[in-house]
């Protein structure tokens, strides 16, 4: 059983600044999400179907990164975790390219692993050359795993090689025994500041710690060092006088997991699934994290029920001091550039199947919501994990979208059996539909 981990001292003092005046003047009709519009973008382009069973390779699709050739963006490939079964790695059409079994880590004590987000790091020193590289969350052996990618892409025979380094450490765990709790490596994101040096910012499943590591190459391989944490606010007092935990099964605090980083000013966006999005400066306890956006329910309070392991409200009628854009879980989150400072934090709001966009900067406001309907294919429910990307890719010469999809129900799903996907989506449909620049 996982326990709950302390919340900052200030996660009590944070809500009283962050309620809308209706709440504090207790307008309980006020409180109520109000309803937004919602735009349609469709995608005929889905990658084939992986199951999450013994036949399937214990294969569910969770996180994708997309990976720009340099040269040839039709060699451009788009990475994908798909936990126990390990990576995908897919070409612009979206077709297989290959299939990484999650093996043993590199440790005396290493066991099969759990590949959970995954991004991408560019141009790291690997063996005197310039090499980018694949760095994903294992959440069995609580650490980074590390994938050269051959520059042929998509022409490479076996575009991923891992390159990881051997007995690295935890990230979250003392010893061998307590990752078994499963309270390990979960969100990741890649940050690679203009000094040179390339961290890795990883989520803590089940707890609300972050964790920063700077990633290091040597004759090894790939490793990390230099590991610190913050424990985000985990409870919260509303302006009705109460305290507000969001509802979990027992030992469980309120997770984040989908993370990105702004890379033109060390920014990190943080989705915390039953709270909202956070905004969190870099270094960790450089800044005080600021709640961007809340959920729909934010504020409600719930009680668990074992038997059929899901939250209901206390009070049906009680009042909600959430947003209108997010229905938890709010899951994953990546950034599209624009030029100067510009651009668009896009959150996978998976309790709607949609999309919440905001504007990059110190306000970060709402700019729409969105969700992807299938043509020739299935429709995009429940996403997880997200990536966009600004640059031309293949046939997507205004950047491309690539959404987790679960349950996934077209024509080539079987409709007893636990199957995901990813989709692809043109970012110029979106930007259109929601009259984004």
């Amino acid at each position: 059983m996982r326990r709950r981990y302390a919340a900052l001292p200030a996660a009590l003092l944070l809500l009283s600044l962050l309620a809308p005046p209706s709440a504090v003047a207790g307008d309980r009709g006020a409180l109520r999400p109000k309803a937004t519009t919602t735009a349609t973008v469709t995608t005929s382009v889905e990658t084939p179907v992986l199951y999450d069973d013994e036949a399937g390779g214990n294969a569910s699709g969770d996180d994708p990164a997309i990976w720009v050739h340099p040269d040839d963006s039709d060699r451009s490939l788009v990475l994908a975790t798909a936990k126990e079964g390990g990576l995908r790695v897919y070409g612009m059409g979206a077709t297989e390219l290959q299939s990484v079994a999650a093996t043993p880590a590199p440790r005396a004590d290493g066991v099969p692993g759990r590949y959970n987000n995954v991004d991408i790091a560019y141009g790291l020193d690997v063996d005197g050359t310039a090499t980018d590289v694949a760095v994903v969350s294992d959440r069995y052996n609580d650490q980074i795993r590390f994938f050269a990618i051959d520059p042929a892409g998509a022409d490479a025979a076996t575009p991923l090689t891992e390159v990881t380094a051997p007995e690295l450490g935890f990230l979250f765990s003392p010893d061998r025994e307590t990752v078994a709790d499963d309270e390990t490596a979960y969100g990741l994101a890649v940050y690679q500041p203009a000094d040179g040096e390339t961290y890795a910012v990883v989520t803590q499943e089940g707890n609300t710690t972050i964790a920063t590591a700077r990633i290091t190459t040597g004759p090894d391989g790939v490793g990390y060092t230099d590991v610190e944490h913050l424990a985000i606010p985990g409870e919260f007092r509303l302006p009705d006088g109460t305290t507000w935990v969001p509802c979990a099964e027992p030992g469980v605090g309120p997770q984040l997991e989908g993370v990105a980083v702004d890379r033109r000013t060390g920014t990190l966006y943080a989705a915390q699934e039953d709270v909202g999005l956070w905004r969190v400066p870099l270094p960790l306890g450089s800044g005080k994290p600021r709640l961007v956006d809340r959920v729909k329910d934010f504020g409600v309070h719930d009680a668990y029920d074992p038997e059929t392991e899901e939250c209901a409200p206390v009070d049906p009628e009680a009042p909600s001091y959430g947003g209108t854009n997010l229905t938890a879980d709010a899951e994953g989150v990546d950034i599209w550039y624009g030029p100067g400072r510009k651009g668009y934090v896009i959150v996978s709001s998976q309790g709607d199947d949609t999309y919440g966009v905001y504007a990059l900067g110190d306000a970060n406001p709402s700019l729409g919501t969105f969700r992807v309907a299938g043509d020739g294919v299935d429709d995009v429910n429940g996403s997880d994990g997200l990536a966009v990307s600004n640059a031309p890719v293949g046939p997507y010469e205004s950047g491309l979208l690539v959404t987790h999809d679960e349950p996934e129900t077209g024509p080539d799903a079987d409709p007893e059996r636990d199957a995901t996907g990813f989709s692809y989506v043109h970012w110029g449909d979106v930007a259109e539909a929601l009259h984004l620049r």
